[in-house]
């Protein structure tokens, strides 16, 4: 067995559904913070120093921290729903194993190299992506982010309490000034290197995006005594927003999907009282993301009208376009063979920390495309091109 299956089987089992094969590891819940241990065990046998920021995040460094200039890699152990098992633990065992690979080649460190687990950068559970970076960065005010809740009503204060001791900390701009670069290692989201016949590629840039929540009302009644002509059904003008959805993303060129839904009083007998969902979408430019969601929002509006119901729109996050720093770029994808460079639609912690220090991505080839689901996959000779690829790229800045 390979050092990266032997890694990789250890994880396999942690928070996986056994109904759907997809995972449930959520941000300070069970699954994911017996990942973090494993991690930290992990870390601790190869003699890496541990430092946690007080965000939830997590930083194993191979030399001295406070020497800076630092060049860091790792990624994410959080997932969406019922996600695959690849995106964001795979640049984490990667990193561990580039470090292996480093010693291996008896490559020295002139430039200390970390390795980072950043909490809970999917949003699923307390609903703002990129959680952990945005707090690191001090583009999340700490005492709102305690406040967020999740589906239970449980506060990321009271989560981070349980879990870890204390709640968010805050902006940590002597962490952030230690850094040189960061360079984060992740599975293909979209099919392209399949089709290039490469098993890695660099990123170029990650498309603008955000999420928006859609509050529809109407009127609570009973399903079986209210005329249809009497009814103000929020979940009509639901049904037609998602409709809409679909044909203003098919019509501009864009993404967007309506993949979340909850109904009040939910229940099989009963007219909804109201409808709430919410909106992912994403684009290659900004102005074609915002014509997007206010073409959706304006369509919403008009059904509104007809249904006797009313509609809100509230934005939850929303990022800008980010284009990865292109010497950086240009240097790793020199490096790495002329490695295809490709952009992306989804949203990653680099994307975050690409406003403070260069930043890169390396993408592993995944045959499907397929992610955010059960089905997301790699091979492992194409996952050990990456750690190969990643040791490169770390010798090459650090050593």
């Amino acid at each position: 067995m390979s050092a990266f299956a032997e890694l990789w089987a250890q994880l396999a089992p942690v928070g996986r559904d056994a109904e759907t094969g997809g995972y449930l590891r959520y941000a300070f819940g069970p699954a994911e913070m017996t990942l973090r241990a494993w991690f930290l065990e992990q870390a601790k046998a190869r003699d890496l120093v541990i430092e946690e920021d007080g965000n939830g995040n997590i930083f194993a460094w191979w030399g001295d921290p406070a020497a800076g200039d630092a060049v860091l890699t790792g990624s994410h152990l959080d997932s969406v729903p019922h996600g695959g098992a690849y995106d964001g633990p795979l640049g984490v065992v990667s990193a561990l194993l580039a470090v292996d690979e480093l010693r291996a080649r008896g490559a020295t460190p002139a430039r200390p190299i970390g390795i980072a687990v950043f909490a809970e950068e999917e949003g699923s559970r307390f609903g703002l992506a990129c959680l952990g970076s945005r707090l690191l960065a001090g583009l999340v005010d700490p005492a709102a982010a305690a406040a967020l809740t999740d589906r239970d009503g449980v506060t990321l204060d009271t989560a981070m309490h349980e879990a870890l001791g204390a709640g968010p900390a805050g902006a940590r701009p002597e962490l952030l000034g230690r850094l040189g670069c960061y360079v984060e290692l992740h599975v293909e989201q979209g099919r392209a290197l399949v089709d290039l016949d490469r098993p890695v590629a660099v990123a170029s840039a990650i498309w603008p995006h955000g999420r928006w929540r859609l509050d529809f009302t109407g009127e609570a009644n009973h399903a079986g005594t209210t005329l249809m002509a009497d009814r103000r059904d929020p979940m009509l003008t639901f049904a037609a927003t998602v409709l809409a959805a679909n044909d203003e993303a098919r019509r501009l060129g864009a993404h967007a999907t309506i993949g979340r839904v909850q109904v009040y009083p939910n229940a099989t007998n009963a007219i909804p009282g109201k409808v709430s969902a919410w909106l992912d979408a994403r684009a290659d430019s900004p102005d074609t993301m915002e014509q997007v969601v206010a073409g959706v929002h304006l369509q919403a509006q008009h059904r509104a009208l007809a249904d006797g119901t009313k509609v809100t729109l509230t934005a939850e996050s929303v990022s800008p376009e980010t284009e990865f720093h292109t010497g950086l770029r240009d240097r790793l994808a020199k490096l790495l063979d002329d490695a295809p460079v490709l952009p992306t639609g989804a949203g990653h912690d680099a994307g975050v920390l690409s406003a403070f220090v260069p930043t890169a991505m390396l993408f592993v080839r995944n045959p499907t495309g397929v992610s955010h689901s059960p089905a997301e996959h790699s091979t492992d000779t194409d996952c050990e091109a990456g750690i190969q690829a990643l040791a490169d790229v770390l010798q090459d800045l650090a050593c």
